[in-house]
This record gives structure tokens, C-alpha cells and sequence, in this order.
């Protein structure tokens, strides 16, 4: 890893493991979109500024990620990139499972099936995998880095994502909050 990023187009370079970002989401079917989000609904009406600024953060990081996958070239061969090929195909996978969940759960239900089991919050977590396992594998502190900035952009509006959804699920949601850990582990039993 050195301290100026390589900058080069080239074949063999990170846009392989990212190109699937832009071919996948025109794909999604719109029945999968969940309760609140619909179009012309303001996910984000009851936002705070930094909640906001979180939120557009991450999609900005999620944007430049894509674009400087382009030109940083995977370190095929090394250490490097057998270290983070896992990790990112785990991320892949995870993300795969989260796309999955919203696309059998009823628009009217809240995700709580699956890898939303372990987590009330699979999306952030296997993207942040994608990303280190791409950091990794191209050896760039710069994709690191989006790693990090993409975590704390999640830990400023993951509150008001959820208050979001015990306001459109209601006791479903807090019940599924009670038994779910925010980012990772096992499901607790909840007695009725």
C-alpha cells in the first residue's frame, strides 16, 4: 500500500468487483421498494440536519466509490488481493441475502426474515464488507477510507431509520427491535 493511490484505466481494476452496483438496481423490482419509501413519500421528512447530511454522505461515498473503482487496479497476485477477494465476496453475498428478504417480505412488513436476523441493518453492514474487501484487494487506503466515512455516514441517520419504521410498523418493528441486535449477533428470544 502506498501513500499516492495508483490512478490508472486499465482491465483488470476495481470496477470488476463494482459494476454490478449499476447493473443490479435497474433491476430491482419496484414491489420491494419497502412501506415509506414509495415514490413521492419523504423517507426523510422527520430527518435532522446531520441525519440529512448522514444520509446524502453515504450515497455521495457509495457514488465516488463506484467512480474511483475505475481507475485503481485490483493487485492480482498478492497477498493483497487474496486477502480481501473473501471479504468483499462476503459482503456481495450478505447483500445479495438483503435483497433477497425485501423481495419475499410484503411491502406492508417490516424485513425481519433471513439475514435480518441478525441484524436490523444487513444493507450497511455488507456494503462496508464490500468496500474494505475492495480496499484490500486493490491494497488502497483510499477505498479504506470510504470504508471508515461510509460507517460513521450510517451511524448518523440509523436512528432516525428506525424511528421511521416503528412509526410505519409500529409494535411489529419495536418487537423485532427487542430481539435484534442493531448491527451483529445472534437473535434474543423474546418470552410473550
Amino acid at each position: 500500500m502506498s501513500l499516492v493511490p495508483a490512478f490508472e484505466i486499465g482491465l483488470w481494476n476495481a470496477w470488476i468487483f463494482t459494476i454490478w452496483l449499476l447493473i443490479v438496481f435497474p433491476l430491482i423490482p419496484l414491489n420491494v421498494v419497502p412501506k415509506g419509501r414509495e415514490e413521492g413519500s419523504d423517507f426523510t421528512a422527520e430527518f435532522s440536519k446531520t441525519q440529512k447530511y448522514g444520509l446524502r454522505s453515504s450515497h455521495i461515498i457509495y457514488l465516488l466509490s463506484i467512480i474511483y473503482s475505475i481507475f485503481v487496479p485490483l493487485k492480482l497476485g498478492t497477498a493483497w488481493f487474496y486477502a480481501g477477494l473473501p471479504v468483499y465476496l462476503l459482503g456481495l453475498i450478505a447483500y445479495a441475502m438483503v435483497w433477497v428478504g425485501f423481495a419475499t417480505t410484503p411491502p406492508d412488513k417490516p424485513v425481519i426474515t433471513g439475514i435480518y436476523r441478525y441484524s436490523r441493518n444487513p444493507m450497511a453492514l455488507s456494503q462496508v464488507l464490500i468496500y474494505l474487501g475492495v480496499g484490500i484487494a486493490t491494497a488502497s487506503w483510499v477505498f479504506i477510507l470510504l470504508s471508515v466515512l461510509y460507517i460513521f455516514a450510517q451511524l448518523l441517520w440509523v436512528d432516525a431509520e428506525e424511528r421511521h419504521c416503528l412509526k410505519v410498523y409500529g409494535d411489529e418493528y419495536r418487537e423485532y427491535m427487542d430481539r435484534t441486535p442493531r448491527w451483529l449477533g445472534l437473535p434474543k428470544s423474546v418470552g410473550k
